[in-house]
């Protein structure tokens, strides 16, 4: 039985550094919203991360990738008639293009065909085979080459041709028979069930994910299956001890989580474990059970966590190629812009549950919050309308006092109080959606302090006092557009920066702890650039069929013939 040190050793210390990872992108297909929608919640996570955490605690680290090895790709590049090296050079390439337009801040972009990857496969599998972990044996059963993995009759079901098939997927399985290594998984079934219920039971969130990684447990686990033979499988790593066979594809996948630590330097230490894992429901049982058995096999400390999120759906349907409703992210961003796709996807999605993708959900979110909320309120406080001097103004005092006696300017000032702690909270609990809300209800309060104040009618008095006014409102309302600014960065980094460009805030004064009231004193010159932060999106035209439209005309034409 493998001894729980590790687990008490974590208990008593205090991890440093930020790791976050996202799975790593399987290369079957082009990527679709749901690995974007991976891909942002790490990121949000890792750049929460960076802007709260203190110097001195250590670094933040964010990694993704792709996946290139299997039997799946062998066949998608025969089917692409390509060599599977291009194959997979062309699809991660992809991937990589789509998340530096969407500002996925990665430290580390992995190929499992990266040669330091490879070295770790083959550390890891020695490492394992140390441990007594690793036996030979004839295996036969249900294999699912889409989902690269083999399944037990109680995972499989019959389809409508009466084929069996995979019970989660839907797709085909075919028996196969032949001479693998296995892995003793059952081992470490105790030791698995103990890490879960760590944490203080937050070590699977959201909590759902917990329970039924916990139900799984309840029923003995099987020895699995973790090599396939050479002349099935060529493309992959091979098994360091015996070339006939190569490394079963989901064991490999894992490793890349070791491989970006620096794995088997020992120096991989300073940055392992990784502190949240971030994956779609899908591939739960690879990530809490077959992941943290393998690790405790080598002497390796599991994750900290694992942020386990649900799917999207288009229409309310689910997405599928067959269905014809599979969401571009490219595709999309063209109309929605980059910035505004992330921050749906961010705004709406709940990890517990599947979201709904809807393109007119996407127009009315980003047009009333993006565009009237946020880039409307910055408009009004900076255009030459009421701001021709083009200034962040000093606020009077006696100004504000007479303005704090207003409701309006008491709810703002109160939401912009409670704004930090709320979406800080939020953030530690990867509540995206809560923290939106936070923001979006503190430019509310700061839109109807607006309206109440009539800003606007004061610029037509020539009273001092009526000018103090008018700049004590001005600044005050681009005091809450500093703070909403600096909390919205990880959900909108590019809008965020172009927001504080434009009201002059430096780098250096944009982390969490500079989120506090701070009033201006002196006047301060605003950037000189447009002021338009997001432009309201109008709904695409409907293309009409160009001989309906001659045929509508002709009845017209022939009415005046006859005239």
């Amino acid at each position: 039985m493998v001894t729980r040190w590790i687990f008490s050793r974590r208990f008593s210390s205090q991890i440093q550094h930020s790791f976050v990872t996202t799975p790593i992108f399987y290369v079957n297909a082009a990527p679709h919203i749901g690995h974007l929608y991976s891909a942002v919640i790490a990121d949000a996570i890792h750049r929460f991360n960076q802007i709260t955490r203190p110097a001195e605690s250590g670094d933040c680290f964010l990694s993704t990738g792709t996946d290139e090895h299997g039997l799946k790709i062998q066949q998608a590049a025969i089917k692409h008639s390509t060599s599977t090296e291009d194959y997979c050079d062309a699809i991660s390439s992809k991937y990589r293009e789509l998340f530096g337009r969407f500002q996925i801040d990665y430290s580390r972009f992995i190929r499992t065909t990266d040669t330091d990857h490879r070295q770790a496969v083959q550390a890891f599998w020695r490492s394992l085979a140390a441990s007594d972990s690793i036996y030979s044996a004839s295996y036969s059963g249900w294999y699912c080459v889409p989902d690269e993995t083999f399944l037990t009759d109680s995972q499989l079901k019959e389809n409508e041709h009466g084929e069996k098939c995979s019970l989660e997927s839907g797709h085909p399985v075919e028996w196969t028979e032949e001479e693998n290594y296995m892995f003793r998984l059952s081992r470490y079934q105790d030791d698995v069930r103990h890490w879960v219920k760590g944490l203080e039971g937050r070590r699977i969130q959201p909590d759902k994910f917990g329970r039924i990684l916990l139900d799984w447990l309840e029923e003995p686990l099987p020895d699995i299956s973790i090599s396939r033979p050479m002349n099935r499988v060529s493309w992959g790593v091979p098994v360091p001890s015996d070339p006939s066979q190569s490394v079963y594809v989901w064991l490999d996948a894992l490793v890349n989580y070791l491989t970006v630590a620096g794995y088997p330097k020992e120096s991989f230490r300073t940055r392992w474990p990784p502190t949240v894992q971030v994956l779609g429901k899908d591939i739960l049982k690879f990530h809490g059970i077959y992941w943290p058995a393998f690790l405790l096999a080598a002497q390796i400390e599991p994750p900290r966590q694992l942020l386990v999120h649900s799917h999207w759906t288009v229409d309310n349907q689910k997405m599928s190629k067959s269905k014809q409703n599979v969401v571009d992210p490219n595709e999309r961003a063209e109309l929605y812009t980059y910035e505004g796709l992330r921050y749906f996807l961010l705004r709406e999605g709940v990890a517990h549950s599947d979201g709904n993708y809807s393109d007119t959900k996407v127009l009315r979110i980003l047009n009333s919050e993006l565009a009237d909320t946020l880039g409307n309120l910055l408009s009004r406080c900076c255009g030459k309308a009421l701001n021709a001097e083009s200034i962040f103004p000093a606020v009077d005092r006696e100004a504000l006092d007479a303005l704090k006696e207003i409701d309006a300017t008491k709810r703002m000032l109160e939401a912009l109080e409670e704004m930090p702690d709320k979406a800080s909270s939020h953030y530690k609990n990867y509540n995206f959606y809560l923290v939106v809300d936070t923001i979006v209800h503190l430019l509310h309060t700061a839109n109807n302090f607006f309206e109440t104040t009539a800003p606007w009618k004061l610029k037509k008095s020539d009273n001092p006092a009526d000018r103090a006014k008018l700049n004590t409102i001005l600044s005050v309302t681009m005091e809450v557009l500093r703070q909403a600014g600096i909390a919205a960065q990880p959900i909108v980094p590019g809008l965020s920066k172009q927001l504080l460009d434009k009201l002059q805030i430096v780098p250096t004064a944009r982390r969490w702890n500079d989120l506090q009231v701070s009033f201006r004193t002196q006047d301060a010159t605003l950037a000189q650039d447009e002021c338009i932060l997001f432009r309201r999106i109008m709904p695409p035209v409907q293309k009409t069929d160009p001989d309906q439209n001659r045929s509508e005309k002709r009845p017209t034409k022939k009415k005046k013939q006859a005239a």
